[in-house]
């Protein structure tokens, strides 16, 4: 009968406070749709104890071709929308793109369109297919101009699934991996998990990301922090994640 005095537990945070990956942006893919969803992602971000969120919406061929000029108006209205907000006045913002590696991106790139985090971080997704032919001449040729790369969510390529040689081998090239907590919780399946929890043994995660696109994520990734299994996987990965690292 005493334990409706004892205090409810509180919900578990992360231990870094920079979401380099999440689609929070309204109206320019299939992330939130309004300001009204970007200010309650934002929300469930906070409560985990995120207080820097970098913005990557996806730029892919046919589907969502966004630039700077579709990416930067949505961005400001959000920043001063968060800015006259009580409850997330104080969180940081930054704009950048989560880009597929596409014709799109190709002829973007040539353009000189693409938009880097802080400290010229830029998040690239490969095709979900199979790994492409020329990745490692655009992952060189990026890191020759200042830029780098992070290979967004490698353990949800299935093509990697059986060839941790070659997550090896890019990795000992500098290119640095963003691993989804999505997958670490299963939620795109026991391949992927299995995958990212190689990764995590074998240092090779260097940034999380929320990937979140709606609500339904947050409470899955929400439960996965409270969970026994997070607490023991974080001091083994605690001092490879470079999240807060991601500034100018």
């Amino acid at each position: 009968m005493f334990n409706i005095f004892k205090k409810k537990k509180q919900d578990a945070t992360l231990f870094y406070t920079t979401d380099v990956h999440c689609h929070i942006l309204p109206g320019v893919d299939h992330g939130a749709q309004t300001i009204e969803d970007s200010l309650a992602m934002l929300r469930e971000e906070k409560q985990m104890g995120i207080n820097r969120v970098v913005l990557t919406s996806h730029v892919t061929a046919d589907t969502f071709e966004n630039t700077p000029d579709t990416l930067k108006p949505a961005f400001e209205l959000l920043k001063q929308v968060v800015s006259e907000t009580e409850d997330l006045r104080g969180m940081q913002l930054f704009l950048s793109a989560e880009y597929r590696i596409d014709e799109f991106w190709d002829k973007q790139y040539e353009l000189g369109n693409q938009i880097a985090m802080p400290g010229n971080y830029i998040l690239m997704e490969n095709s979900f297919h199979q790994e492409l032919l020329e990745l490692d001449n655009l992952l060189f040729d990026l890191r020759v101009k200042g830029y780098k790369p992070i290979l967004a969510h490698p353990e949800r390529y299935g093509y990697y699934a059986q060839r941790h040689q070659r997550l090896e081998q890019l990795h000992n090239m500098g290119i640095k991996f963003q691993v989804n907590l999505l997958s670490l919780a299963g939620y795109f399946g026991q391949h992927c998990r299995e995958t990212a929890l190689w990764m995590a043994k074998n240092g090779m995660i260097d940034m999380l990301g929320s990937d979140m696109h709606g609500l339904d994520h947050a409470k899955v990734i929400k439960n996965y922090i409270n969970s026994k299994e997070w607490n023991k996987l974080v001091p083994i990965i605690h001092s490879h994640i470079i999240n807060d690292l991601v500034r100018d």
